[in-house]
């Protein structure tokens, strides 16, 4: 099984730039990482009457819309149980993969979190199950629960390959 780990927090809490520094470093190390974005407001781009839209209604069961130097898979996401499967088959090719969102996944998640805004935001770790928080702020933690600076992407990177990768 490819292991899979999901990056949750707040909006605006830093989770993309520690992802893209993550799989950089990963990437150095050797590792091929893949990435998926949660998104549960978006909706793939299929306008009335283009090709992709016809495809996809006529019942094409994924649908591959290929562009000049990039690709998009599209295809129905009913439950979270069909994610798993969809993501070991998908990412097959993978050492590791990595998802930003999905905090009511059922990966194993690391919390990401920062103090911004108006609106005070306290930690999801207790609310939910994480296996580690990223901030800068003081924070407690519950017991056993790993901590990393922004900052040290190798370390949390360590964190990852020790954590989830065979030796």
């Amino acid at each position: 099984m490819i292991p899979v780990v999901s990056f949750i927090g707040h909006h605006n809490a830093g989770k993309t730039r520690l992802l893209s520094r993550l799989v950089e470093t990963l990437s150095e190390r050797g590792l091929r990482v893949g990435a998926v974005k949660h998104a549960p407001h978006l909706e793939v781009a299929d306008p009335p009457g283009t090709d992709s839209q016809q495809l996809r209604e006529a019942g094409a069961h994924r649908m591959l819309l290929l562009g000049s130097d990039s690709a998009v898979l599209a295809w129905s996401q009913p439950t979270i149980e069909n994610l798993e499967i969809d993501i070991q088959r998908l990412f097959s090719d993978c050492d590791i993969v990595l998802i930003e969102g999905l905090k009511h996944g059922p990966f194993p998640k690391i919390e990401v979190f920062r103090r911004t805004g108006q609106v005070p935001q306290e930690p999801l770790a207790g609310e939910l199950d994480v296996i580690a928080v990223v901030s800068d702020a003081a924070i407690a933690l519950p017991d056993g629960t790993a901590s990393f600076s922004p900052r040290d992407h190798e370390a949390i990177a360590d964190f990852l390959e020790t954590t989830f990768l065979p030796q």
